[in-house]
């Protein structure tokens, strides 16, 4: 099992990966691992599409709900995390099968990352401190100043990774765009990698029953508790959290800015939008590595085929 390769699950928002997952799991014995940048948070799970509590019952989840609301991570952290979930299970004799849609934390994994060194906590907070005090333009032209190559490809309002950008050079001395520069050592690990595909309209008719679901299932209820928090604790709006699809609309509703219809018919929008972008991102990016020999191979399908799936695994 130690030798196998892991098998990864990709496909836009509303495609089926956490159902193709639960198959492909309980088929190779396997402990699913989460690849969705929002699913890593524990406060949004109806709104996320998380996995249902039986769903984790029945089959091994990891990187699911870890990170709290208030804290931003990286693709770099997800990917140390990931690397460790893997070796882990495969002590545990089972299969990494990883699932999600969040093709930086996919590509950052499977190709590997420039090594910036880590960042300690104390300078995130300097970071977070100097925006607030001088505003999203003035840290914007300061941060031209130590990291012009970064900042030129950054909008005023990308506060994430204008943070991120900051923060490394205050605490390293040196640019992340110099970091990106050197060379990355991609990892041994093989891959065979499942990307969902499905047709356009089915998927935005996915897209758009599921958001509905969510209604019924309670996520107004999650998304008030989340607002509320987030007025108590004086979260900064900034956090990724905050930016999970359907939050923005629905919270706008629970402050009285707009009807539930509007915020709804806003929801499911943004959702079709993202998987938009998300289908354009795998097709363009997930392909056969040519200079990876067979470490990396991919299976692109329009619709599920477990047969071909499962002898493509096999």
């Amino acid at each position: 099992m130690t030798d196998a390769p892991v098998i990864v699950v990709a496909g836009p928002t509303a495609s089926g990966k956490s159902g193709l997952g639960m198959e492909i799991s309980e088929e190779f014995s396997g402990t699913i691992i989460n690849a969705d940048s929002m699913q890593v948070y524990r406060d949004l799970r109806i709104l996320t599409a998380r996995p249902s509590e039986d769903d984790e019952a029945r089959v091994p989840h990891l990187l699911y709900g870890y990170r709290d609301a208030a804290e931003a991570g990286s693709t770099a952290e997800w990917a140390s995390a990931a690397e460790q979930a893997i070796a882990e299970v495969r002590v545990a004799g089972r299969r990494p099968i990883l699932v999600g849609g969040t093709g930086l934390y996919l590509k950052t994994l499977m190709e590997g990352i420039a090594p910036v060194p880590e960042v300690p906590p104390e300078t995130r907070e300097r970071a977070l401190k100097r925006r607030q005090e001088i505003g999203d333009l003035a840290f914007h032209n300061e941060l031209a100043t130590r990291d012009p190559e970064i900042a030129a490809r950054l909008h005023p309002g990308d506060s994430q990774r204008l943070l991120r950008a900051w923060e490394v050079v205050e605490a390293t001395g040196r640019p992340l765009s110099d970091w990106q520069q050197d060379p990355v050592t991609p990892p041994e690990t093989r891959f065979r990698v499942v990307v969902l595909q499905p047709p356009r309209e089915e998927l935005y008719r996915n897209a758009d029953s599921r958001f509905l679901d969510m209604l019924s299932q309670g996520v107004l209820d999650e998304v008030a508790a989340l607002h509320a928090r987030a007025q108590t604790e004086v979260l900064d709006p900034s956090l990724p959290i905050f930016k999970a699809l359907g939050y923005p609309p629905l919270a706008a509703h629970l402050r009285g800015e707009t009807t539930l219809e509007a915020a709804i018919a806003d929801s499911q929008q943004q959702t079709r939008n993202y998987a938009k972008r998300q289908m354009t991102w795998l097709r363009n990016q997930l392909e056969d590595g040519s200079d990876s020999g067979d470490r990396i191979q991919v299976l692109k399908l329009s619709y599920e085929n477990t047969v071909d799936i499962f002898s493509f695994l096999s």
